[in-house]
């Protein structure tokens, strides 16, 4: 993602790791999806049109990464 935050609308049977791969390319940042929607972290599967914020997390990425790479 280019930009500091973008949206995603959902579909029903939606998951928090499925839409980090959908968005992300990874499952792995489900965390910070969740922490960017807090009121939504009560939800396992999820209806249709549920907007989410998506951050930025290409920062987030390289701190994951070990020093090396």
């Amino acid at each position: 993602m280019t930009k500091e935050t973008d949206i995603y609308g959902t579909i029903q049977g939606d998951t928090w790791d499925g839409i980090s791969f959908k968005v992300y390319g990874e499952d792995k940042f489900s965390k910070q999806l969740m922490r960017a929607n807090p009121r939504y972290t009560n939800i396992v599967i999820f209806s249709g049109e549920i907007e989410l914020i998506c951050p930025d997390i290409s920062n987030t990425q390289n701190l994951t990464l070990p020093p090396w790479r």
